[in-house]
């Protein structure tokens, strides 16, 4: 045997390896985080990566920016619902561990048509027709009450006599053992997609399709394939949804989780499979955290999304693999001091914007403004003018310091590639 096959050999033993211990670590995390905060808090993130990855199928590996994407994830949801709903009923005898199942599929066919449709135009004309279509819908589940439930949505007991287990899925660990198990398998699925001749030739459409068009491909038939498939498993995280919470909305469908999870994507990066479950995975989190300690989350999330933006463009996955070489070269040691004198004019400036958002958020739309408010334990009068002050002598000085910790962290960049090329050399 030679080394090239040894070395392939090696690297694939050690992904099943990777495989396994990960999918162990999944399946234990119940055992580990014991309240019920907790696993409703696994639960979403499960869901989330499901919906993320899917989302990544049309952005990050078909260049198609879609503003209507929760459609699928609501429809799915809904379809998983009503068979919750028919399987107590006794009409059909559907395990309730295939229901997400009968959502992907459900979301599969809309996507299909939908697909057909939308991708027939590429970029812009991409992304508003994907935005019609989520209006569309959306509006449609207000005028047709007997599959959307109206506005008060659709209701099911996830508790049924019909499944392939011994679970009944009345706590919400014994949930997460079913949304794991989906995760898992979706993921690997869309990870070996990834690999496959449509995953390879819908990179080269988003790149070219010109080009993908003269070697004899059609870049709307492979946009459409990529689009049904996405929407396949956006149906599968939103019949995940339905178990999880026994009852679906026109919120599903709607624009706030079609921006959620383009936020998602975007922030975990486009540029790396495993970049949309770090932005799940931090979203989801933040969401959970910051909702029970400010009401003003939804302004650091637009901060976040912006920032990301403006200077990580390739996300937190971009961040990451851009120190693989560095790594591989045993110099991250040498970025280390830089990053940390940045960390600290970086926190400065951070607590500053925290203070401003705070106090104004209290001003504007709090129910009695006069009342002091509270900030870190710390009661204070937000009308007085202590906390503007503050906000400025935190982040005047801390923006001047951060400045210069910048060039730090850039020079220090410049001597680690001079040594990489070196090196090489």
């Amino acid at each position: 045997m030679n080394d090239t096959a040894l070395f392939t050999k090696r690297g694939f033993i050690i992904k099943i390896g990777l495989l396994l211990a990960v999918t162990i670590i999944i399946f234990l995390l119940p055992q580990i985080f014991k309240s019920r905060f907790a696993h409703s808090i696994l639960n979403q993130m499960g869901i989330a990566v499901i919906f993320a990855l899917s989302y990544n199928m049309l952005l990050g590996q078909g260049g198609m920016l879609s503003f209507g994407h929760a459609v699928f994830y609501g429809l799915g949801g809904f379809m998983a619902i009503h068979g919750l709903n028919m399987v107590n009923n006794g009409t059909v005898p559907i395990p309730t561990e295939l229901m997400p199942l009968l959502g992907g599929l459900f979301s599969c066919l809309f996507g299909l048509v939908f697909g057909f449709i939308s991708t027939r135009r590429a970029a812009i004309p991409f992304a508003l027709i994907t935005l019609g279509i989520g209006e569309l819908i959306a509006s449609s589940a207000l005028i047709l009450p007997s599959f959307f439930g109206g506005e008060e949505g659709i209701s099911a007991n996830r508790w049924t006599d019909v499944t392939l287990s011994n679970l009944n899925f009345g706590h919400a660990s014994e949930v997460y053992l079913l949304i794991a198990a989906w995760m898992i398998i979706s993921v690997l699925l869309m990870y070996l997609l990834t690999r496959t001749p449509l995953g390879r030739i819908a990179n080269a459409v988003r790149d070219n399709p010109e080009r993908a068009q003269f070697i004899g491909y059609d870049p709307h038939k492979v946009r459409t394939i990529q689009f049904a498939l996405s929407a396949f498993f956006a149906g599968i995280a939103g019949g995940l949804f339905a178990i999880n919470y026994e009852i679906v909305t026109t919120h599903t469908v709607g624009m706030i989780p079609s921006a959620e999870v383009l936020m998602m994507t975007y922030i975990g990066g486009v540029g790396h499979f495993f970049g949309p479950i770090l932005g799940a995975v931090l979203i989801t989190f933040l969401q959970l955290i910051l909702t029970s300690v400010t009401h003003a989350w939804l302004i650091y999330f637009g901060l976040l999304f912006i920032g990301m933006v403006l200077w990580a463009p390739n996300g937190l996955s971009g961040l990451i693999m851009l120190h693989e070489p560095v790594w591989k070269a045993g110099l991250l040691r040498r970025l280390f001091p830089s990053y940390a004198k940045a960390m600290v004019p970086a926190l400065t400036i951070f607590l500053g914007v925290l203070i401003l958002v705070e106090v104004n958020y209290h001003l504007s739309l709090s129910i009695d403004p006069e009342s002091p408010m509270t900030l870190f334990g710390i009661e204070f009068s937000a009308q007085s003018a202590v906390p503007w002050i503050l906000c400025i002598a935190l982040m005047a000085p801390g923006f001047f310091a951060f400045r210069k910790a910048a060039g730090q962290v850039r020079r220090a960049w410049d001597e680690v590639t001079h040594t990489i090329q070196k090196g090489s050399s």
